[in-house]
């Protein structure tokens, strides 16, 4: 998988070093992550809280990144915080306030609704600037710039370079904020071609998901 997202980047007349491929392990043992690392992956997603934090305890002093990339529920965010490093999920102002902190920061990416359904995750476009002016204004919250998954049955490449806009957008209000967190297994090269910098890799990786008992 390594060299088929550096191989897209290439293709996108991009440096591969700029494309984090974040390896998402929910449903998969401890012993997968393990492994994973003797073979120098270093950054994981998850995207259920309690699992996530059940595997952050077992592999603590490991040197890895864990990024949640799942919904969070505010009463949950001190928790996530305490092992995330990295949150791609924010989508509400509550939840900013949640996981702002006055003692240490965690990265973050605000997760932009690409669809017309309230009930997703992710803020609607509208809202984005209002957002990003909370997330800027929480202290312990640094901005990295936006999420979005592509709608089931929308064409990815068109959804990709909505969020490429949209986060030009952004930049006039967080200029560092420069970073798109967008591809999954089904559509990484894509997201590659409209700039994505952290693609969230699960089954192309992993394989089937496993039940954890």
């Amino acid at each position: 998988m390594r060299e088929r997202v550096a191989s897209a980047a290439r293709d996108a007349g991009r440096d591969p070093a700029d494309v984090t491929t974040i390896v998402v392990t929910k449903f998969h043992p401890v012993a997968m992550i393990e492994e994973l690392l003797t073979l120098g992956v270093r950054d994981f997603g998850e995207n259920r809280h309690q699992e996530a934090q059940g595997k952050a305890s077992v592999l603590a002093g490991n040197d890895l990144t864990w990024h949640f990339v799942g919904q969070v529920q505010g009463k949950k965010a001190r928790q996530v915080r305490a092992y995330a490093q990295v949150v791609h999920s924010v989508d509400r102002e509550s939840l900013a306030t949640a996981l702002g902190s006055a003692e240490s920061s965690i990265d973050c990416f605000i997760q932009v609704n690409l669809t017309d359904d309230p009930a997703r995750g992710g803020v609607a476009p509208s809202g984005l600037d209002s957002l990003v002016e909370h997330v800027l204004g929480t202290p312990g919250l640094r901005l990295l710039g936006l999420m979005a998954v592509a709608p089931l049955g929308a064409e990815p490449a068109a959804e990709f370079a909505r969020v490429r806009s949209l986060g030009e957008g952004i930049r006039r209000l967080a200029p560092e904020a420069r970073f798109l967190s967008m591809g999954m297994s089904q559509d990484y090269a894509e997201a590659i071609r409209e700039g994505a910098t952290h693609l969230r890799i699960g089954t192309a990786i992993t394989g089937n998901r496993q039940t954890l008992g």
